[in-house]
């Protein structure tokens, strides 16, 4: 991606190096790490898996000193600054063209092991998030090492663009209102149904990364929408349990396979309409 050189986004708040503090936030990320460790352990495992949880949360709670940014960790927050800056301008053109209001810029946070949110605190296990809360992008950035490394991912500079992409596209969920009616339809619905809602929820934000890559081709490169869609396709239910736990369990899928999420994505890319995007409409 062609990013040296071009705005960045005022809306980074970058606190890497410093400590966090708080309990973990369950779920809520491009992969809800957490919510697959608990549905992996659920039931009387549950029991083995509390303890290691605590004493995760204890760790990661515990103060540590501000350290001095290293200048690759620099470089990453000048690309991530100006991928935010590009989401800005693009859904800034799509809300006015489609009538949708002001589009109000969320903001991101970079953080290092784990971040207290208005949403509760939160490690790096939860991976990338969105909280709607404060409507800020929570980013530990060393999770795109863990997707290259742990999910199979080819990485590059592209996928983390469509980690972004994804996450801000949860906040334009919530200023259009979909979230919230999302979450009201979930609310006595079973789990198995409930987590096919949360899928449709997830996949739309997979289709809004592909609407925001859409209008930012003039700055793509050769081999940039496969590292998008590589990501895609590791961060599918079906492929993280399969790794995690060598089976599959469809009803406890909340983020979607790895083929849907491929689908959504290429979908916003291929037709850069926001009206194309009900996933609920076409999932349920």
């Amino acid at each position: 991606m062609k990013w040296r050189g071009r705005r960045q986004s005022d809306n980074v708040e970058d606190r890497r190096g410093m400590s966090g503090g708080g309990k973990t936030i369950i779920g809520g990320g491009i992969i809800g790490i957490v919510i697959l460790l608990l549905n992996t352990f659920g039931g009387d495992n549950m029991k083995m898996l509390t303890p290691v949880l605590e004493q995760f949360n204890q760790q990661q709670s515990a103060p540590t000193e501000q350290r001095e940014l290293t200048a690759a960790e620099k470089d990453m927050g000048e690309f991530v600054s100006t991928v935010l800056a590009d989401t800005e301008d693009i859904w800034t053109k799509v809300f006015a063209e489609n009538n949708l209001g002001i589009y109000k810029q969320p903001k991101m946070v970079l953080f290092s092991g784990s971040v207290e949110t208005a949403c509760g605190g939160a490690s790096s296990a939860s991976g990338p998030f969105y909280c709607p809360g404060d409507q800020k992008v929570y980013m530990d950035l060393t999770f795109f090492e863990e997707l290259r490394t742990k999910f199979g991912a080819k990485g590059g500079d592209f996928a983390i663009a469509y980690v972004i992409a994804h996450e801000v596209g949860h906040h334009v969920q919530t200023l259009v209102g979909t979230s919230a009616k999302m979450r009201k339809l979930q609310q006595g619905k079973s789990e198995k149904e409930a987590n096919r809602l949360s899928v449709c929820l997830e996949l739309q934000a997979d289709f809004y990364g592909g609407l925001w890559a859409h209008y930012n081709k003039k700055y793509l490169e050769f081999g940039d929408i496969e590292e998008a869609i590589d990501a895609a396709q590791a961060v599918g239910d079906d492929a993280i349990q399969s790794k995690m736990q060598g089976h599959v369990v469809p009803d406890s899928f909340t983020h979607g396979t790895s083929a849907q999420r491929k689908k959504w994505f290429k979908k916003g890319f291929e037709t850069g309409d926001i009206q194309l995007g009900d996933t609920f409409a076409e999932e349920l």
